[in-house]
């Protein structure tokens, strides 16, 4: 399927799949997509509701690299230990990789080995970004995943329901419930009332919360 690097409305680049119309992130802007679902309502609000500073990220759709990227830079300055497991079937090629600006719109220039790390080391293996930051890839298909208890946070980041319907049902989210531990929290970019109504179904508490730019909501699930 043909992917094309284009400009979103912020200035960071983002993937274009024409055959479907679809976007990796936002058209209205990658970046700020990132800020405002994973880490504001996402990261951020995990640690203002717990005490733990260690916590275990799983990435529904790695993709770019964009949301673990701001993941790390963000994990600094709360002070926190992260283990991340992103989960992709069709990883990101090296050449797209370099038509990708996020180094340079987040002015990370000191991450960029970093940020090349993420997308150059082995999948299958744990690759050590920083002493408190540890990436795992894993090359697999979403509805593959079969956790219980592992994670504190889910970033659902797959794409819409509009193209890919099976990957937004109750048994796909009956698998997220299962991967999270007690309170654990995941947030997506979506807010259709199927999804809504699949999440309720396997048992989760979910709140709608106001969405990035170009969006009016976004949803938030907590397991209890």
């Amino acid at each position: 399927m043909k992917r094309e690097i284009i400009n979103t409305n912020d200035g960071s680049t983002t993937i274009y799949l024409e055959q479907w119309d679809e976007h990796y992130h936002s058209k209205h802007g990658a970046i700020q997509e990132a800020y405002h679902v994973f880490i504001k309502n996402g990261l951020s609000h995990w640690t203002r509701s717990n005490n733990s500073k260690d916590l275990r990220i799983l990435e529904i759709g790695f993709g770019t690299g964009l949301n673990c990227f701001i993941t790390f830079l963000e994990h600094f300055k709360m002070g926190l230990q992260i283990t991340y497991h992103g989960v992709e079937a069709y990883p990101v090629s090296p050449q797209e990789v370099a038509l990708l600006n996020y180094v340079q719109q987040l002015d990370a220039q000191d991450f960029n080995e970093s940020f090349t790390l993420m997308h150059q080391g082995n999948w299958g293996t744990d690759l050590q970004i920083d002493s408190s930051f540890t990436l795992f890839k894993r090359k697999q298909f979403f509805h593959t995943i079969d956790e219980c208890e592992g994670f504190d946070l889910v970033y659902f980041d797959a794409f819409g329901a509009r193209v890919q319907p099976e990957l937004w049902d109750v048994s796909m989210f009956e698998r997220m419930y299962n991967a999270l531990g007690k309170n654990g929290i995941l947030v997506t970019y979506a807010a259709k009332g199927s999804v809504r109504r699949a999440m309720l179904e396997v048992g989760f508490l979910v709140e709608k919360l106001p969405g990035p730019p170009g969006k009016r909501e976004m949803l938030r699930a907590v397991k209890k």
